[in-house]
């Protein structure tokens, strides 16, 4: 992997190289900032360099974007009333309430609402939590799993079952030896209609394995506006895993 720079508004814009047997350049912003370029092979690095600057404003905006949710993350919840979570798209602040008889947790007049017997011991809400969590993903998952599914019973004849899983690199895979789409635990944090969109991308893979026309062309055709479901996850969800 080779490194190189632009000059862009007088900002020094970094980027790792990589060339490979592929028809198209491809760039992505890491969430440590890093700058990655894939280029098919022998591509002048004359035009890998106009293309770098061509996406300058887009990936200096992803590089604020990380800096500030670094700084964000880097501040550990202390589970207190007033913290925000973000789910289904949407940030809801966090009450901390005695709980009399059974801990649980529940949504009411739009906040996340922790019920604990002791509010001082923060593992105890922050396990409460995560189990909230976990099981608002199995019902929400599996929801538009069933929905979703409509849209391609006819090529895929028997309906995947679902497994959730914490996942650093990917939205979803799928597995097609065990008929089960597998989705990042972290898209509950998504609008529902951009996981819709992870899970058609993976229902669609148990007909075409690759990233290739056929697969494009039906999910555009199965969800005409994919691309605008994807960059919100691109731009805005991904900066909170």
């Amino acid at each position: 992997m080779e490194k190189h720079k632009v000059i862009y508004s007088k900002k020094d814009i970094w980027f790792n190289l990589e060339y490979k047997n592929i028809k198209n350049l491809n760039l992505s912003v890491k969430p440590d900032q890093s700058v990655h370029v894939s280029a098919p092979l022998n591509t002048p690095i004359v035009t890998i360099e106009v293309f770098v600057k061509s996406k300058a404003d887009w990936i200096l905006k992803k590089i604020r974007g990380f800096n500030l949710t670094k700084s964000v993350l880097n501040g550990e919840k202390d589970y207190v009333s007033g913290e925000t979570f973000k789910y289904l798209g949407r940030q809801y602040r966090l009450k901390i309430e005695t709980a009399t008889k059974k801990e649980y947790v529940t949504m009411k007049h739009g906040y996340i609402v922790i019920f604990v017997k002791n509010k001082e011991i923060k593992k105890r809400k922050q396990n409460l939590l995560n189990e909230w969590f976990r099981n608002r993903a199995q019902i929400v998952f599996q929801d538009v799993i069933d929905e979703t599914y409509l849209l391609v019973e006819n090529i895929v004849k028997s309906k995947p079952s679902l497994e959730i899983k914490a996942m650093t690199k990917r939205w979803g895979s799928c597995l097609k030896s065990k008929n089960t789409v597998l989705l990042n635990y972290e898209l509950i944090k998504a609008p529902k209609h951009c996981i819709s969109y992870v899970t058609l991308h993976e229902l669609i893979h148990f007909a075409h394995r690759n990233h290739d026309s056929k697969f494009y062309n039906l999910l555009t055709v199965l969800m005409p506006d994919w691309k605008e479901r994807k960059a919100i996850l691109d731009e805005e969800v991904i900066l909170y895993i």
